[in-house]
């Protein structure tokens, strides 16, 4: 019994720490304040980009199935980060979004992005400085 508990103590203990670091992860790499204002007020055409780039068969499977996770994960009601963090807390879907996207358009290329994109060309901009392209 008490290799029992030990055990469940560690897992626990494990989980806690990988959670510390993804919220270290999040922090570093978070968008600034203005991006961020930016990726909350296009999320509808970003979720559906999203939506779109994960249906694109020309991608490699691997890039939609992050893609298909990432729409998994914003239907959730359960966040990342809960909402009495602040900053975080209630960026935390931002913050995900925008790391997401960068791994994709290393991956897919711009041009995905832009072919993709369902908003407009100053909305698509904020898009392309939020994932780290030129305006």
């Amino acid at each position: 019994m008490p290799d029992r508990v030990a055990w469940v103590a560690g897992m626990l203990g494990g989980l806690l720490l990988v959670w510390l670091v993804l919220l270290a992860v999040l922090w570093v790499s978070r968008p600034d304040e203005l991006r961020l204002r930016e990726l909350l007020r296009l999320l509808p055409d970003v979720v559906r980009l999203v939506r779109r780039l994960a249906a694109d068969p020309t991608l490699p499977r691997a890039v939609r199935m992050r893609l298909w996770l990432l729409l998994g994960y914003l239907a959730l009601p359960v966040d990342l980060v809960p909402d009495v963090i602040p900053v975080l807390g209630y960026a935390d879907d931002a913050v995900v979004v925008a790391l997401v996207l960068r791994s994709v358009v290393r991956r897919a290329g711009p041009e995905g992005l832009e072919r993709h994109w369902p908003g407009t060309p100053a909305g698509l901009a904020a898009v392309r400085r939020l994932v780290g392209l030129p305006g």
